[in-house]
């Protein structure tokens, strides 16, 4: 599904905040085949913050129980592969232009904030 932001819309309007919602759940169901639990997305001057949790994926579970290394560099590439989709995604369906897409996430509780720098603050 393709979500356009319309620039008539403020970016801290309920309306965008909710398209921003959707696509940042579309990418979670294309990288793990669900989306989140809780979504929350909050706007400030130049930046766009995702406060989400995520499901454990049950394969995630077991890889951790055998090899805890291994799982902790998959979430870590997992989380680059991540920022790098949301990012096209915006750039491809708004007409932002981002500086910078920070992410982190802990692994023992699912919870990730995700950042989006804007190069310049969208009215």
């Amino acid at each position: 599904m393709v979500w356009q932001v319309i620039v008539i819309l403020p970016i801290n309007s309920n309306e965008t905040k909710k398209l921003l919602s959707h696509m940042y759940n579309e990418v979670s169901k294309e990288l793990f085949g669900f989306g989140t639990t809780l979504l929350k997305v909050t706007v400030e001057q130049n930046v766009i913050t995702f406060q989400a949790k995520h499901r454990r994926a049950p394969r995630s579970e077991a890889l951790e129980g055998e090899v805890p290394s291994l799982k902790q560099e998959v979430d870590f590439h997992m989380s680059l592969l991540y920022k790098k989709k949301l990012k096209q995604k915006l750039e491809t369906q708004t007409n932002w232009d981002i500086e910078a897409v920070l992410r982190d996430y802990d692994s023992a509780t699912q919870l990730a904030f995700t950042n989006i720098v804007l190069k310049e603050k969208i009215i």
